[in-house]
């Protein structure tokens, strides 16, 4: 269900961004009757989007959150994506281009913090374990659990479940320390990733 609805978040977000670069593109080229044209037709299908955007985004805060933490970048992203509306709506209904421009870079300054924080968070959780750590759950909680899940799974963005892999232990150990597709390799050492794919193996695999 999850990767279900970060699929969709992703999907919507794209929308919703391609709809406020149209109708900006159109204020700024002075073509004020194609931009009411445009919002008239798109304006229940922009009202849709903006519900999914706002619903599947609040419902992955609370799915992906790490024990409900959330760093500055975070809070950063919420205050851009809640001001924006409002500078939005002054700046298209009174053809205010300047208002609409900061609105649209206001959107795009959100999505660019959304990855950026889901990056630091990986990093941030994976820098809680300690160097000398070898217990595989304790290393598959810090590293892999965010996407694949407690149990492998989760899925998130694509994760593979890791209860009905194929692969062998060594096999995990590779992907594990180089990554694949879009998995990046783990931030930990050679021993590190053994534990973690000895994990996989023993704890998580169906067999």
């Amino acid at each position: 269900m999850v990767t279900g609805i970060l699929h969709t978040h992703y999907l919507v977000v794209i929308l919703f961004l391609l709809i406020y670069v149209i109708k900006t593109i159109l204020l700024l080229s002075d073509k004020n009757e194609l931009l009411a044209i445009f919002t008239k037709k798109t304006k229940v299908f922009e009202i849709i989007v903006s519900f999914l955007f706002l619903a599947t985004g609040i419902f992955l805060m609370t799915q992906l959150s790490y024990n409900g933490k959330y760093d500055y970048l975070f809070y950063i992203k919420i205050a851009m994506v809640l001001a924006s509306i409002p500078i939005a709506i002054v700046g298209f209904r009174k053809s205010k281009k300047g208002l609409a421009v900061l609105s649209l870079l206001l959107i795009l300054g959100s999505f660019a913090l959304a990855e950026s924080y889901h990056k630091r968070k990986g990093i941030s959780k994976t820098s809680e374990v300690l160097a000398d750590v070898t217990d595989g759950k304790t290393l598959y909680q810090a590293n892999c659990a965010s996407c694949h899940g407690s149990d492998g799974k989760l899925g998130v963005g694509g994760a593979k479940n890791l209860t009905a892999t194929l692969m062998d232990e060594v096999s995990i150990k590779e992907i594990i320390v180089h990554g694949k597709g879009l998995m990046p390799a783990a931030q930990v050492n050679d021993d590190q990733a053994a534990a973690i794919a000895h994990y996989v193996e023993g704890s998580l695999k169906s067999h």
